[in-house]
């Protein structure tokens, strides 16, 4: 009787577990997502680009009516220097040393120590700079934007600003986009002289460069035109940063899981669009403005 009722449930247990009707294959989801993924790329962009026109029209008119937050500007720059400047230091000194130790090297071997500086000229203002300042703004003020209006998002108060009369685009948004334009020629011109610096005592102590060939060779290569073009990165890195950044916020569903979502697609998205635009500006540089002896 017991080896009767047993058989039963041993085919059972020994059946395949079917898919509930109406699920679609593994193949059929991945092709629905492939056909998908296209038209909501270009309707995000869609939406970063209005509110990318939100917040320009906001700031020039908030300009001419002399109707700018100032103090929460100040208050924004504050809080995004905090978390961004000791790091850019911590960064530019590494990054200025690696240059001198990597290039001073090859230097010795050929004899031409005297080059020194313009390897730091070239890498730290040129590159390094513009991108160690993009990367801390993508990493440390991109989060703390991201989580800051997924929070308000999260608990209903970019609902409830709607609800009263007030743009969180105006009241939230524009404050960041001015105070990441403010600091962002700060930490590039940090970040340079940091590096510099770095660059110059490691060349000194290390590689026996007399500091006087290393400022003359420096002073060769690296012309304004680069600075110039340094800094114009860090402000458009710093643009992508706020739009991506306040875009994934203001979306933020789901809770805290949604506002951990929106900081990571935050982070994630403004360094693939620092290291694309990167390409293309120093692209523009090299067409227009070729390198050339000072």
């Amino acid at each position: 009787m017991s080896a009767t009722l047993l058989r039963p449930l041993a085919s059972i247990d020994a059946e395949p577990s079917k898919p509930p009707p109406g699920a679609a294959s593994p193949a059929r989801r991945f092709g629905a997502h492939l056909r998908q993924a296209p038209v909501r790329s270009l309707a995000t962009l869609g939406r970063a680009a209005r509110l990318a026109a939100a917040v320009v029209r906001y700031a020039v008119l908030d300009s001419v009516r002399l109707r700018l937050p100032v103090s929460e500007v100040v208050d924004q720059m504050w809080l995004l220097l905090k978390v961004t400047a000791l790091p850019a230091l911590l960064m530019a000194v590494p990054i200025g040393a690696e240059v001198s130790v990597q290039v001073g090297g090859i230097m010795n071997q050929v004899g031409a120590n005297s080059l020194a500086g313009a390897a730091s000229g070239l890498g730290v203002v040129g590159q390094g700079a513009p991108m160690a300042a993009g990367l801390l703004m993508s990493g440390a003020a991109a989060s703390a934007i991201a989580s800051d209006l997924g929070a308000r998002a999260i608990r209903e108060e970019i609902d409830a600003m709607r609800v009263m009369g007030v743009d969180p685009v105006e009241r939230l948004v524009m404050p960041r986009f001015l105070a990441m334009i403010a600091i962002s020629p700060m930490l590039c011109v940090l970040i340079i002289a940091a590096g510099v610096a770095a660059g110059l005592i490691i060349s000194a102590n290390v590689n026996d460069v007399v500091p006087g060939s290393f400022w003359q060779s420096f002073g060769a290569f690296a012309t304004p035109t680069d600075l110039l073009f340094s800094v114009l990165k860090a402000l458009v890195f710093a643009t992508i940063v706020v739009f991506v950044a306040s875009l994934r916020g203001l979306e933020a569903k789901g809770g805290p899981k949604g506002v951990a979502n929106a900081v990571n697609a935050s982070v994630v998205l403004s360094v693939f669009c620092i290291f694309l635009s990167n390409l293309l500006i120093s692209q523009l540089q090299m067409m227009f403005f070729p390198a050339r002896l000072a």
